[in-house]
């Protein structure tokens, strides 16, 4: 016997119409909040971050591939990872069926990291993943856009992530689940978190690239399919801790 309320169909019914006035407020909201996305500032790139891809060295223009919007996934998968973040792959698993989309749609999508291109393709290949992933390790791209910061910023604080300075980073004697993500990707947990995850948008116009958007945190919920669907389950997300594992690693 469920513990959870029933009730009849009527009294599901008009829960139900309630709920979809709130939900209906929620889309409007959600609407307004895009279009003021929109009209943020663009702000000119100047510097010349450069990337290796699958085709080669390549400029931040470069990553635009004739489109004039780029999406860039900011991956947690650091130079001495041995895999990606779980929660990144989670996330990433969602991308090829939307990558053709977007690419068609004048928007191109990468991952980029800081992890060398071979580690990338490498893991790529494992995950069964075909979007574009480009390494930044040879530039501060991941630095100028607040996904990884040093040991020192790590250390000392003040390093900026999700638009506020940072404190030292504290972690609990046996570094806490934490810990444990951070040896599925093969590193200690204050090597794990010194990369961050993150979303940014650029816009190419007239030659010139140009920032529009960064989202951090929980700002990159929405593109966590999982929880979409999970939100809309009969009991949510339904967590007690860190359940959910690189989509290989499940058991049969």
């Amino acid at each position: 016997m469920t513990n959870h309320k029933t009730g009849t169909r009527q009294e599901w019914l008009a829960a139900r119409l309630q709920l979809l006035e709130a939900e209906k407020e929620l889309t409007r909201m959600s609407d307004e909040l895009a279009h003021r996305r929109q009209e943020l500032p663009w702000v000119k790139v100047d510097k010349n971050y450069r990337f290796d891809t699958d085709e080669g060295n390549a400029s931040l223009k470069d990553l635009f591939r004739g489109r004039s919007q780029l999406l860039v996934y900011h991956f947690m998968f650091g130079p001495e990872f041995t895999a990606g973040c779980p929660s990144c792959s989670a996330i990433a698993d969602g991308f090829n069926g939307v990558a053709v989309h977007l690419a068609n749609h004048d928007v191109m999508l990468w991952a980029v990291s800081r992890a060398p291109l071979a580690k990338l393709d490498a893991y790529k290949r494992r995950m069964g993943w075909t979007f574009p992933w480009a390494s930044s390790l040879t530039s501060e791209f991941n630095f100028d856009f607040c996904v990884s910061l040093t040991e020192e910023q790590q250390r000392e604080g003040g390093a900026e992530y999700n638009y506020r300075p940072a404190a030292p980073l504290q972690l609990r004697g046996d570094g806490g689940p934490v810990a444990k993500i951070a040896a599925s990707a093969g590193v200690d947990a204050a090597t794990f978190m010194r990369e961050r995850p993150g979303l940014s948008a650029f816009a190419l116009e007239d030659g010139v690239v140009y920032h529009t958007y960064s989202a951090y945190a929980r700002g990159v919920d929405g593109l966590w399919g999982m929880y979409q669907w999970l939100d809309r389950a009969p009991k949510g997300r339904n967590e007690t801790g860190i359940w959910w594992r690189r989509h290989d690693e499940y058991a049969a």
